[in-house]
């Protein structure tokens, strides 16, 4: 029998064969050339003496596969090579889909991109009901499309409807919906799962079959379909500045999903998506994403279970229920009882939301325990602070909590506004102290600013950031000063939006202008968010004004405060801004988003120079995923670089 390096062929005696992943020197599977080449072999192998059935796994803890080599992907930046990585794969997969004898994919844990692409090439798949478990086609993410097969079989396998919403979106997919949508023919718990193959594998189950209706969408009624996909995703992303979506949708409609078969002169072609900007610029976030990830790495004397919360209103409640969903222990702290219950009972809609389990919402909604008089402190291994913006009773709080804590659980706060060294003034050991500031919608907001004060120990500081990324958040270093990096550039780009409305441009024409850019908000909507009220004191702590915006102060002095009260700059009903017709044209809108962004941008280099984040990658990578600034661009600092206006 052949030898591999990357792959194991394990034949039992009645004939099934089991192909094992287990790509070498990495922590995670990945399709790189070498392991395409022996996934080759091991089909010349298997024609050469057909097993009973064939089932792919991996070897890995960490998940299935992980997609391509991104180091090769990354080398593949001319058309030539691009073409040549999509021809092996889509060959190599096609080969596997053809094969004479049952094949079966038995998914644990990620399977993205080229991994789900090879799923897709098998008979059968079994997904692993376990959290880990997601398949995922995340190439839109890239600014490409999935080239190995999944443009052509997953429509096939779950109707196109939801096919193109799982390519065009990059979102996951876990288990049980996999199991529900038709991705996956099974969803089985761990302890039975290699039993389970074997059964369906050598089952001669038919292929799962599409209904009448869906095979029509997938047939005469392509066009259609297409027509409306195109509509939803212009609702969000502009051709020009996202191509990859509307290249997904074109191959599926008019190349059989064949990226290979469009012809180069094409917009939506492989050739017009490796050379546009957008694709160099979205593997640059990528990899600004793997930075942040970094800061977080397991730290060996620090693995945190027990959080206590003390604050209950939005941000903390919000925050208590993030930590429950992903695992931990959460005692939640308020003054009394019934200010603790509208946390809870939030937390209780957002995991339905979530879980879809009734047996694992009753188990997240166990590990949050309201503690009205903070016993949890003593057990706890993170303490967050995420009270009213007072220094005094900051102050005060931590010397209660320094007291009671064990000695070695990490002290923060959630501050946005107040000094870090401050607060800690009135710590025995003020070292301990380091800053975790969540950006609300917690649920939503990817980011989180790990802030280290003048007397923050490192220690602290890490280990602040290896909680961060047990949350599955992402943590951004930033040293103490105001506004740290996100709300320091956002105050003076949303004021400069406030004094266009002062100028007599209406509120929906700005709100426009920076969603036709690539914001997922425009800033008066943001700013009616976010709370007025909270406006205006950031205008003057963060942009230095002695007079706010006069449209600002006037709606603040009449009690209207944005969403939150109902009225704002905007109406809201059903928690939706309530806008009229934009009357403006496209350039208008270009050169208004220009005036918009001057002051953000101006802020981020500002910030990078003072030293507030280390680098300009990192506050890229910090307003990106703090703020939504459009990936297309880069980020901020690298939208400068690339002389955009």
């Amino acid at each position: 029998m052949n030898s591999f390096k990357h792959w194991r062929l394990e034949r039992e005696a009645d004939g099934l064969a089991w192909a094992i992943l287990d790509t070498a020197n990495s922590s995670t599977n990945t399709l790189g050339a070498e392991v395409m080449n022996e996934l080759g072999r091991i089909l010349d192998e298997c024609e050469k003496h057909p097993p009973k059935g064939l089932i792919f796994k991996s070897a890995k803890d960490a998940g299935f596969i992980a997609g391509a080599n991104i180091e090769e992907f990354i080398a593949s930046d001319t058309p030539e090579k691009a073409r040549a990585l999509i021809k092996r794969g889509w060959d190599t997969y096609n080969r596997l889909a053809a094969v004479p004898y049952p094949t079966l994919a038995l998914v644990r844990g990620h399977c993205m991109g080229g991994g789900t692409e090879l799923a897709l090439a098998c008979r059968y798949r079994i997904a692993v009901d376990e959290p880990g478990t997601k398949f995922t086609l995340p190439e839109v993410m890239l600014g490409i499309v999935p080239g190995w097969g999944g443009m052509l079989r997953l429509p096939q396998l779950v109707g196109p409807a939801a096919a193109l919403d799982m390519m065009l979106t990059g979102k996951n997919i876990d288990a049980k919906r996999a199991k529900k949508m038709g991705l996956a023919d099974e969803c089985v718990p761990p302890r039975v799962m290699e039993n389970a193959a074997r059964m369906l594998v050598l089952s001669a189950r038919p292929r799962r079959r599409l209904p009448f209706f869906q095979k029509l969408m997938n047939g005469p009624l392509k066009g259609l379909v297409a027509r409306r996909a195109r509509q939803q995703v212009a609702q969000r992303a502009r051709p020009e500045n996202y191509p990859a979506p509307y290249a997904i949708i074109d191959q599926w409609q008019n190349y059989g999903g064949n990226t290979l078969a469009v012809p180069a002169d094409r917009p939506t072609s492989l050739d017009a998506l490796v050379t546009h900007p957008t694709t160099r610029n979205l593997i640059r976030v990528f990899f600004l994403q793997d930075r942040l990830k970094g800061f977080g790495k397991e730290a060996k004397d620090f693995s945190p279970h027990h959080v206590h919360l003390v604050g209950a209103g939005v941000m903390g409640g919000d925050i208590a229920a993030w930590c429950a969903l992903r695992g931990m222990t959460v005692t939640l702290q308020d003054q009394s009882i019934e200010r603790i219950a509208p946390a809870i009972g939030r937390a209780a809609k957002f995991f339905e939301k979530k879980l879809r389990d009734k047996k694992q919402v009753r188990f997240a909604l166990d590990r949050l325990i309201a503690d009205p008089r903070g016993d949890g402190v003593r057990q706890a291994d993170v303490i967050i602070e995420a009270i009213f913006e007072n220094l005094d009773a900051k102050q005060k709080l931590f010397a209660e909590i320094e007291q009671r804590a064990k000695p070695g659980a990490l002290l923060a706060s959630n501050t946005s506004s107040l000094k870090l060294a401050e607060i800690a003034a009135a710590l025995k050991e003020p070292s301990r102290l380091v800053g975790i500031h969540f950006f609300n919608p917690v649920a939503m907001m990817p980011l989180v600013e790990v802030v280290a004060g003048d007397g923050t120990a490192p220690g602290a500081a890490q280990q602040a950031a290896v909680f961060v990324r047990k949350l599955d958040k992402l943590p951004l270093p930033v040293k103490d000063a105001p506004g740290f990096l996100v709300n320091a550039v956002l105050a003076p780009y949303m004021h400069e939006a406030m004094r266009c409305v002062d100028q007599g441009i209406a509120p929906e024409v700005v709100d426009a202008a920076m969603v036709a850019f690539g914001m997922p908000m425009g800033p008066i909507e943001l700013a009616d968010t976010v709370g007025l009220d909270v406006a205006v004191a950031a205008g003057r702590q963060l942009v230095g004004e002695v007079d706010p915006p006069p449209r600002l102060v006037e709606l603040v002095g009449a009690g209207h405060l944005g969403k939150k009260s109902g009225k704002g700059f905007y109406v809201w009903v059903d928690g939706k801004a309530q806008k009229t017709g934009v009357g403006a044209g496209g350039t208008a809108l270009q050169d208004l988003a220009q005036r918009l962004i001057r002051p953000l941008l101006a802020a981020t280099q500002r910030l990078v120079r003072e030293g507030v984040v280390a680098d300009a990658e990192l506050a890229d990578a910090g307003v990106i995923f703090g703020t939504g600034f459009a990936p297309y661009t880069g980020g901020p600092m690298n939208y400068l670089q690339s002389g955009e206006p």
